[in-house]
């Protein structure tokens, strides 16, 4: 057997292919699909099993106290001898978020394959999350090659918002899959140049399934150019005559470096506030991404020693997010920094849907501490997309030219429109696949359809570093949801279970759903609706406590709503003398 692994050459080899007999190839994600995050997606062959990506997703605001959001990794523990490898195609969360998850589950996975930067980042990762593993992480690039038995994988750089961003082709016995990661089309880059060269030599050798981002399927045109950004934001720097606050997507790398080295250029040392900003400037710093001496950076103590027009904050919080830095500039409540009337505070992204009330909120408090801010608009070009938008998806079909198509990372609705893009540059309807995770594509002899067979894709939620099933969860994040918006009631009840009796009234007490010292009477009706009630319940021949916590349940939760309009979250305290 062959343990090649060489880098220097770009071959690895893991075990020599075989000549036996080809089954059928099965595709799938576990995520990735009906969904922006947590990308997943599994290619399985004979005895083998391949990862393209395995992310994360984040908690919305319907999943108070969730961490984080990954796939079910059941199907992947029942196979796990099967699994060679992991192939990551960029360093964002919703592509390598899910690895120490992962590894916590399956522990077997040999190697992961990624490109230099997402490879960093990966190790940093797995220390952070306290993993310790046996997995080898090897750096790939669009040179690399990987042999398995059943699979031949190589890569192909494309344009995106962090550096070594890649695509990834397959080879099997059954036909060719290639799938984009995130992509866009930038002819002037901040980072490599993407190889359409070889993207159309893949179209021209035949690509059997077409795997490509739907982010921006809804937007029409194309994406903006990195450089345009960078520009209007150099002229900001030059025109502001105070302080600088800049925000961006921390894992927009390009922006981070371009806004360090454009501060630099300005004569402006530059202050980091947010640890996921700290973290990715360390990283590109030690890999040469980011070339600026370290007399660039400052304390924000060593600030007050510099003119106002000598200084820059660069910080978390472009989304709004109550605990980030710039939210807490914003409230006055930063331990260390201040609004000086005149700062410009400049944010460099766009509102994620969900978030704009957040960003309106915190740009309406700056605005009254008398900065100026800048947002990203038609008119003022402060942040671009990672991801391609029509033409550049027109363009991309027309060089992989698939005979399959199923369109990924993104919303129902962006697969869908993603396909009638597909449609119009010549790919057949009937061969487009709009799946959701756990669909299963069958591929054989370069023929591919849907089978009937679903493997299980269920989120898991994590919640304070520990994960939790779906069915669980889902009873759980429910009651959270209620707690915060209807509150709770607690019913305390002392019963002598030896002979069935109550042995005081119950105990009412709310907690977030009505004033009780305002709501005398209602509470009083509430306690002989659950005293009569447990009554009768004692007066029956099998008692339990679950009947009893249902009967209180049953009988206080219709008259609290026809009272207040409310449903709290009830709990029942039983109390028992022995």
């Amino acid at each position: 057997m062959n343990q090649e692994s060489k880098i220097n050459n770009k071959v690895i080899n893991q075990i020599k292919p075989n000549n036996s007999h080809p089954t059928a190839t099965k595709i799938f994600a576990l995520g990735g699909l009906e969904e922006v995050g947590k990308n997943t997606y599994v290619i399985e062959q004979n005895n083998e099993i391949i990862l393209i990506d395995a992310g994360v997703k984040f908690p919305d605001a319907t999943m108070p106290g969730i961490e984080a959001v990954i796939p079910d990794y059941s199907y992947l523990k029942e196979n796990k001898t099967k699994i060679k490898a992991i192939f990551i195609t960029h360093g964002h969360e919703d592509h390598i978020g899910g690895i120490p998850y992962l590894l916590k589950e399956v522990d077997t996975i040999p190697k992961i394959y990624a490109p230099k930067l997402a490879s960093a980042l990966i190790r940093y990762k797995l220390k952070d999350k306290s993993v310790k593993t046996k997995t080898k992480i090897e750096i790939i690039d669009n040179t690399s090659i990987i042999k398995t038995h059943n699979f031949t994988v190589n890569f192909f750089a494309v344009n995106h918002s962090i550096p070594d961003a890649f695509g990834v082709c397959v080879k099997t016995s059954n036909g060719t899959i290639v799938s984009t990661g995130d992509y866009k089309f930038d002819w002037t880059p901040l980072g490599h140049n993407a190889d359409l060269e070889k993207m159309a030599q893949m179209g021209k050798d035949g690509t059997t399934l077409f795997l490509a981002d739907s982010t921006n399927a809804e937007v029409s045109g194309y994406t903006m150019t990195e450089t345009i950004v960078v520009k209007r934001i150099s002229e900001l720097f030059s025109k502001a005559k105070g302080r600088i606050l800049i925000s961006t997507f921390a894992s927009n790398v390009h922006r981070i470096q371009q806004i360090i080295e454009v501060a630099t250029k300005h004569q402006r040392k530059v202050i980091v506030q947010g640890r996921s900003l700290e973290r990715i400037i360390s990283v590109i710093r030690q890999m040469g991404h980011l070339k600026v001496r370290d007399d660039a950076f400052i304390k924000p103590d060593e600030a007050k020693r510099l003119p106002n027009n000598q200084v820059v904050i660069l910080c978390t919080g472009s989304q709004g997010e109550p605990l980030a830095a710039l939210s807490r500039i914003a409230n006055r409540e930063h331990r260390q920094i201040r609004i000086i009337p005149g700062d410009t505070v400049i944010f460099s992204s766009s509102a994620i849907p969900g978030n704009k009330l957040d960003v309106e909120r915190v740009i309406n408090k700056l605005t009254r501490l008398n900065a100026i801010v800048e947002e990203n608009s038609p008119l003022n070009w402060l942040h671009t997309s990672g991801h391609a938008s029509q033409e550049e998806q027109k363009l991309m079909l027309s060089l992989i030219k698939p005979k399959y198509f199923m369109p990924m990372h993104g919303d129902y609705r962006m697969l869908k429109t993603h396909k009638e893009t597909a449609v119009s540059v010549g790919v057949k309807a009937d061969n487009i696949f709009i799946c959701a995770n756990g669909d299963t594509i069958i591929m054989e002899k370069g023929q591919c359809h849907l089978s009937n067979k679903r493997i299980n894709a269920d989120p898991v939620y994590v919640d304070g570093g520990k994960d939790m099933s779906e069915i669980t969860t889902t009873a759980i994040i429910r009651d959270r949801q209620i707690l915060s918006k209807e509150g709770l009631i607690a019913i305390v009840v002392s019963i002598d279970s030896q002979n069935n009796k109550l042995l005081a009234p119950p105990t009412f007490i709310s907690r977030g759903s009505f004033y009780v010292r305002d709501s005398a009477p209602l509470v009083a009706e509430s306690i002989a609706i659950v005293t009569r009630a447990i009554n009768d319940v004692l007066k029956s021949d099998k008692v339990t406590f679950a009947i009893l916590k249902n009967t209180i349940k049953s009988n206080l939760a219709p008259f609290i709503f026809k009272k207040k309009r409310r449903n709290p979250l009830i709990i029942p305290v039983i109390l028992n003398k022995k």
